[in-house]
């Protein structure tokens, strides 16, 4: 019964078993950044055109570091800083070797001590 659904109302593009099936209700969040602000480029993607009814999209916006209107101009994702005021007090007891995903950093999460951590 699906598969007769599916291939009479949905379009070409929606007749692939690699799509997303919709559901009304649910939602879908893509990342498009790593957390050290790199392309993610896995989470690139496309919607099939709607031939019935209406889409919704909503967009969020995340930011992975404090945004303040006098430096927007200087901020570069190359500068060596800290997030948090306890980073140098974390560092002296030895936190970047003991937390080093979180003090210094991955592929996949920017570090919150950097700095202290003499990562850069």
């Amino acid at each position: 019964m699906y598969s007769q659904w599916k291939s009479s109302s949905w379009s070409d593009c929606g007749k692939s078993n690699e799509i997303l099936q919709p559901v009304k209700g649910n939602a879908i969040l893509f990342f498009s950044l790593h957390m050290n602000t790199a392309p993610d480029k896995s989470s690139f993607h496309a919607r099939c055109p709607i031939l019935k009814g209406d889409m919704w999209s909503a967009i969020k916006f995340f930011s992975i570091r404090s945004i303040s209107r006098r430096n927007v101009s200087t901020i570069s994702y190359d500068d060596c800083t800290d997030e948090d005021d306890q980073c140098p007090a974390w560092a002296a007891t030895g936190e970047c070797q003991r937390n080093p995903v979180y003090m210094v950093g991955s592929p996949d999460y920017y570090g919150t001590c950097r700095k202290s951590c003499n990562a850069c």
